[in-house]
C-alpha cells in the first residue's frame, strides 16, 4: 500500500495537484482535524520497502451512517478536496461509491445546517473516485493481482519451504492453514507453487467421499518414496455441504486413516506483514500513477472506476461492476453453484485450478507413446525446475515417454539422456537453478551437425531461442528435425522477444530490490550516502530499470537509452540538490553492459568527485546472487502454468503431423515460443520472430518496460514527459472470454 500512497503523493505533486493524506481511512476523514494532512514530496520518502501503511487504516462504522458521511462531506469541503484515491478491498470502494453519489446531497444539507458557503456547491460540485484493490486474499473480481497479495504468497511460501525441510526429517505430515474466509487464492496458487499434495478451497469444495481419496493420495506418495506430505487448507474451505474443513479436521483425518506423525500449523497474521515484493511495489506504483491521470480525466459524467491489472497491462474498470461480480461469486457460492463461482472468479483464478488438477492428480495414461524430452539451456534461471516438473507430468498425463536431457545440447550430443518418472520430479517447485544442467551450447556449435539423439524425440528447450531458430533452418537439411518443438522463455535478463515475462526474471528482481534495501538501511544513521549498484542482464536493462523503480533508484543507466557525460552531471546535480534539501541516501542503478567506457568505477568516481561535502559514494556489484535462491511464487507459478500449456501443445501437434506411422512437422508453427503478450500467452513461430530481434545485442528491438523508465525518473522528481498512451481506457468487466484468450499468467 505505501508504495501506491508514494505513486499517487508525487504523480498528484507532479501534474500540480495539492495532495492529502487521510489518516486512518474513513475513521479519518470522519474526524477531520489533525488527521487530514497535506502531503509533501519528503513525506513519502524511505517508503517503499516498509510493510502495511504508514497513513493507517482502521474500520469505520460511523462512516456507513448517513451522519457520519456528512461529517466527512464538510472535513473535505474545508480542505477543497473533491479527489479521493481510495486504496482498500470491495467494502471500503463500494463506500467510496456510495459517498460520491451521494456527494451534491450531503453538500446541500451542510449549507441547510449552515456549515459551509452556499457558493461551496457550485465549487465543489463533483466527487471524483478512482479505487486500487489492496487486498491479500486477491478476491476482487476484475483483477489479476491486488496490491499486497504477492507478498503474502512471499511470506507463505517461505514458511511452506522452511516446514518441508523439517517434515522431511521427521517424515511428518503437515496441514498448513492460510488466510483466505471466502477466496481460495492464497491456498491455491501456494499449492500450486510448492506442489503441495493436497488443497482445499471454499470456491470448489471436494466431492464427497474426499476423505478416502485424500488418504489414498497420501499413502500412494509415500509409497513412491517421498518422505513427506503437504496439505494446504484455506480457513474458508467447506465441504458440498456447506460444512467447515477445519486444518484440525484434516489432521484428525490423517491420524486416525494412515497413522502419519501430522502437524498442524496456522499461519495467520504473517501472511499480512513484512516487506512488499518486489512484483508488489512495481504493481502499486503503475496503479498510483495511473489512478492520478484516471482522476485527471474523469468528469462528473464518467463512473468511479478501479485501476487493476490484466496480463500485463494496466486497465479501468467500473467500480461497481467489479463489486457486483465480486459480490455474485459470494451468491454462488452460497446457493452452491461451484463451477460458475470458479468462472466469476476470472480466468487467472480458473487456470490456476486446471493447472493444480493437471499436476496434483495422475490421470490413468492414455496410448500415445510419443518419446519427448525436456531439455535446459543457456544460464540457469530460478523457476526452470518448476516447468520441468510441470512438464513432465502433464507429458505423462497425456501418454507420452518422458526423457530428460542433461546440461542442454551438449548432453544431447554425448547421449546423457534418461527416461523420467512422475516422482521423479517431486519437490522440484521449490529448487532453485537447474537440477537437469545446463549449457550455453548450441546444437550446431557442437559438431556442426544437429545430434543424432534428436532424430528419436520431440523437444521442449527452455532458453533457447537462437538454438531453436538453428534447428528449425537446419530442417532442410536434416529430415529428423521436422518435429514439434516449443521453448520457454527462462533468462533473468528478460531479453528474450515474443514474450513479456521470462522465467527467472521475477526472481532476480527481488533479489536485486531486497540487497538495495539493505545497503540504504546501512546508511541510517550516517551522513548523506549515494549507492552506485551494477545489476546483470547482458545488454538488456530491464533489471536496473524495473529494480530501480521497485527499489526507488533515482537513476538507472541501461544500454537501450543512451547517455552520455551531460547526463552523468545532470544525475549528479540533481542529487545534489535532493541531498542538500531532503533526503539522506541515493540510490544508482548500472547495467552491467550499459555503456563500455562509463563503467560503474567511472561512475562511482565521478560521483564521489562531484558530490564532496555534500555526500559520500560506495559502490557495489551484485554478481551471481542475483541467478541464485529459492524461485519466487511467481516464478514457480509462472513456470508451471506456462510448462503445462506448452506440453499440451506439443501433444496437440504431435496428432496433428502423425502419419504413416511417423510423425512429420515441417510447418513453421510446429517450431514455436510461448510467451507473454500484455494480456495473454501466445504460440509464435521462432521464424517469424527473427526480425523482432538483435542478435548482436541478445535484446528484442521493441521491449514494453521502457515505458515504466519515466514513471521512475518522475518519481525520483525529474522533470520528464509521461506517455500517457499506453495508460488504460475505461473498459468492461468481461465474463467467460472465448478459450482462445484464456491465457491470463499474472498469477
Amino acid at each position: 500500500m505505501n508504495a501506491a500512497v508514494r505513486a499517487v503523493v508525487r504523480m498528484g505533486l507532479y501534474v500540480g495537484a495539492k495532495v492529502y493524506f487521510i489518516h486512518e481511512g474513513y475513521q479519518g476523514m470522519v474526524d477531520g482535524g489533525d488527521n487530514i494532512k497535506e502531503a509533501s514530496w519528503e513525506s513519502v520518502s524511505s517508503m517503499l520497502q516498509v510493510g502495511g501503511t504508514v497513513i493507517g487504516s482502521a474500520r469505520c462504522k460511523e462512516f456507513r451512517t448517513h451522519e457520519g458521511r456528512l461529517k466527512a462531506a464538510n472535513n473535505l469541503v474545508q480542505y477543497g478536496i473533491t479527489n479521493l484515491c481510495v486504496i482498500g478491498g470491495d467494502g471500503s470502494l463500494t463506500g467510496a461509491n456510495l459517498f460520491r453519489e451521494e456527494w451534491s446531497g450531503l453538500l446541500a444539507e451542510l449549507v441547510e445546517q449552515g456549515l459551509i458557503e452556499t457558493d461551496a456547491i457550485q465549487k465543489y460540485s463533483a466527487l471524483h473516485i478512482v479505487g486500487m484493490v489492496g487486498s491479500i486474499d486477491n478476491d476482487f473480481c476484475g483483477t489479476d493481482m491486488t496490491i499486497g497479495t504477492d507478498s503474502a504468497l512471499h511470506r507463505i511460501i517461505e514458511v511452506v519451504d522452511a516446514i518441508m525441510t523439517t517434515a522431511q526429517s521427521h517424515q511428518r505430515t503437515f496441514v498448513l492453514e492460510v488466510m483466505g474466509r471466502h477466496c481460495g487464492y492464497l491456498a491455491l496458487v501456494s499449492a500450486l507453487a510448492c506442489g503441495a499434495d493436497w488443497v482445499l478451497i471454499p470456491e470448489m469444495p471436494p466431492e464427497d467421499g474426499w476423505e478416502d481419496k485424500m488418504c489414498q493420495k497420501l499413502s500412494a506418495t509415500r509409497s513412491r518414496g517421498t518422505r513427506l506430505n503437504i496439505i494446504i487448507v484455506a480457513e474458508g474451505a467447506i465441504d458440498r455441504h456447506g460444512k467447515p474443513i477445519t486444518s484440525s479436521i484434516v489432521k484428525e483425518l490423517v491420524v486416525k486413516c494412515l497413522g502419519f506423525d501430522t502437524r498442524v500449523t496456522i499461519l495467520g497474521h504473517v501472511q499480512r506483514g513484512g516487506t512488499p515484493s518486489a512484483f508488489d511495489r512495481i504493481l502499486a506504483s503503475r496503479m498510483g500513477v495511473e489512478a492520478v491521470l484516471a482522476l485527471l480525466e474523469t468528469t462528473a459524467n464518467t463512473p468511479a472506476c478501479v485501476v487493476s491489472l490484466c496480463g500485463n497491462q494496466s486497465v479501468r474498470l467500473p467500480l461497481m461492476e467489479c463489486v457486483q461480480m465480486t459480490q455474485e461469486v459470494q451468491k454462488a457460492m452460497d446457493e452452491k453453484r461451484f463451477e460458475e463461482a470458479v468462472k466469476l472468479r476470472g480466468r487467472s483464478f480458473e487456470n490456476n485450478l486446471k493447472t493444480y488438477k493437471l499436476l496434483a492428480h495422475r490421470k490413468p495414461e492414455s496410448e500415445l507413446n510419443f518419446n519427448v524430452a525436456v531439455l535446459n539451456v543457456g544460464a540457469p534461471a530460478a523457476g526452470m525446475n518448476a516447468a520441468v516438473r510441470s512438464a513432465v507430468r502433464v507429458g505423462i498425463s497425456e501418454g507420452h515417454k518422458m526423457f530428460a536431457v542433461s546440461d542442454g545440447f551438449e548432453g544431447f550430443y554425448k547421449g546423457q539422456i534418461k527416461e523420467i518418472k512422475w516422482a521423479d520430479v517431486g519437490g522440484w517447485t521449490g529448487q532453485g537453478g537447474s537440477l537437469l544442467g545446463t549449457k550455453r551450447d548450441s546444437p550446431l556449435s557442437l559438431s556442426g551437425q544437429p545430434s543424432a539423439a534428436l532424430t528419436r524425440f520431440h523437444v521442449l528447450p527452455l532458453q533457447a531461442f537462437e538454438s531453436l531458430l538453428q534447428l528449425y533452418e537446419a530442417r532442410t537439411t536434416y529430415e529428423e528435425l521436422c518435429i514439434p518443438m516449443c521453448m520457454l522463455p527462462a533468462t533473468i535478463s528478460n531479453n528474450v522477444p515474443g514474450t513479456d515475462l521470462s522465467i527467472g526474471a521475477d526472481t532476480a528482481l527481488n533479489a536485486i530490490v531486497e540487497t538495495c534495501d539493505r545497503i540504504k538501511q546501512s546508511a541510517s544513521g550516517t551522513k548523506r550516502r549515494v549507492f552506485i549498484i551494477e545489476t546483470m542482464g547482458g545488454y538488456c536493462g530491464y533489471l536496473a530499470s524495473v529494480g530501480g523503480l521497485a527499489a526507488g533508484a533515482d537513476a538507472a543507466y541501461i544500454y537501450e537509452e543512451p547517455f552520455d557525460i551531460r547526463d552523468l552531471q545532470a544525475n549528479v546535480e540533481h542529487l545534489t540538490e535532493k541531498m542538500k534539501t531532503s533526503i539522506q541516501r541515493g540510490l544508482v542503478l548500472r547495467n552491467e553492459n550499459c555503456n563500455e567506457n562509463y563503467t560503474t568505477d567511472f561512475i562511482y568516481q565521478l560521483y564521489s568527485e562531484e558530490g564532496k561535502g555534500v555526500f559520500d559514494s560506495r559502490k557495489n556489484v551484485l554478481g551471481h546472487m542475483q541467478q541464485g535462491g529459492a524461485p519466487s511464487p511467481f516464478d514457480r507459478n509462472f513456470g508451471t502454468k506456462i510448462s503445462a500449456k506448452a506440453m499440451q501443445w506439443v501433444t496437440k501437434k504431435l496428432v496433428e503431423t502423425f502419419r504413416q506411422g511417423r510423425v512429420f512437422a515441417n510447418t513453421e508453427d510446429s517450431c514455436c515460443l510461448l510467451g507473454m503478450r500484455r494480456r495473454a500467452l501466445v504460440f509464435q513461430p521462432v521464424v517469424q520472430l527473427k526480425d523482432e530481434t538483435d542478435f548482436v545485442h541478445r535484446i528484442p528491438k521493441e521491449q514494453w518496460w521502457l515505458k515504466l523508465r519515466p514513471l521512475m525518473k518522475i518519481l525520483a522528481k525529474y522533470k520528464t514527459s509521461y506517455d500517457v498512451s499506453d495508460s488504460g481506457q475505461l473498459e468492461h468487466v468481461v465474463r467467460n472470454r472465448p478459450k482462445e484468450s484464456d491465457a491470463s499468467v499474472a498469477m
